[in-house]
């Protein structure tokens, strides 16, 4: 489902951006490439994804300690789900019906139903859990803790840890490739990108960062996007301020493009024309061409914008 304004054409897309500091979330029209709307949520908002079916968003406001929705069609908050302490981010099953929520402050991820809106239970992780990814089978989901610096992986039927592996420190994100043969985890300080066989539960491959003139302490992984074809896989580095464009097949980096300040997470327009990415300082999106790997768009949304999302 693509949703659009009534004065943008059928193609374009919509996205919503987190702004972590100015507790809004910022509206973006992919067509204008402008903001069409600000919408006030909670506290701290960060996890933003929209709903499989397309009709709402779910933004995790970590200091209200809840999941507030917001109804695509209206651009308002019309509810809100129940999450454990300081929810960051979150991952649905393929039929939208079960949510899985990151709870930094209790090392617990929450199972939600999400057609009764209710909370079903907890499952026990590591020391502040934040990434979450689900395979494309839905049968495993993949949580990872930035001070155990562990990515767990959880059965999602009998909601039970099956494994533990280790990675570098503070992994932040997790991202299937879209065949499920491997799981990459990004470690924040660590300064990798792990690379992890799903079935044997190992780590079978690293991608490492060097841009001439940054310390290593500067390169600082968080959001990875992959596109479709598993070719290609970008991924924002930080206070490096750039997104690396990487390989998948050699693990190899084979560009970096630079960006706004502070670049937190990614998402991709859905025929992958465009990535959208977060610059927490500058307090702006960049655009990225995928085709051509070049930014061609600066925009200015609210402070720290943190997550971004774009309509299915």
């Amino acid at each position: 489902m693509v949703l659009a304004t009534t004065a943008a054409p059928a193609h374009a897309f919509i996205a919503y951006v987190s702004n972590e500091k100015s507790n809004t979330v910022s509206v973006i029209d992919t067509d204008s490439w402008t903001v069409t709307k600000t919408i006030k949520v909670g506290q701290r908002p960060r996890g933003i994804d929209f709903t499989r079916d397309g009709k709402f968003v779910l933004v995790a406001v970590g200091d209200d300690d809840t999941i507030q929705v917001i109804d695509a069609k209206t651009q308002t908050v019309v509810d809100s789900l129940p999450s454990g302490p300081d929810p960051e981010l979150f991952a649905q099953d393929a039929a939208g019906k079960i949510l899985y929520v990151a709870n930094e402050n209790d090392n617990t991820v929450t199972v939600i139903d999400l057609e009764k809106r209710a909370r079903l239970g907890d499952i026990q992780v590591g020391v502040e859990p934040e990434g979450m990814t689900i395979s494309p089978d839905g049968k495993t989901l993949i949580n990872t803790s930035e001070t155990t610096n562990m990515a767990h992986f959880i059965d999602t039927a009998s909601r039970q840890i099956v494994a533990n592996v280790l990675v570098d420190a503070r992994p932040r994100f997790a991202e299937f490739k879209h065949d499920s043969s491997e799981v990459w985890v990004s470690s924040e300080i660590g300064g990798t990108v792990s690379i992890i066989d799903p079935r044997k539960h190992e780590v079978i491959g690293k991608v490492t960062f060097e841009i001439p003139g940054l310390r290593k302490e500067a390169i600082q992984p968080v959001g990875i996007g992959m596109t479709k074809d598993d070719k290609t896989a970008f991924i924002a580095l930080g206070p490096a301020n750039r997104i690396a464009v990487v390989d998948v097949a050699t693990r190899k980096v084979t560009k970096y493009l630079l960006v706004g300040q502070r670049v937190w997470h990614v998402a991709f327009t859905p025929d992958e024309k465009y990535l959208l990415t977060t610059n927490g300082v500058s307090n702006d999106v960049s655009v990225i061409d995928v085709a051509a790997q070049k930014v061609i768009k600066t925009i200015q949304v609210g402070e720290l914008p943190w997550g971004v999302t774009i309509a299915p």
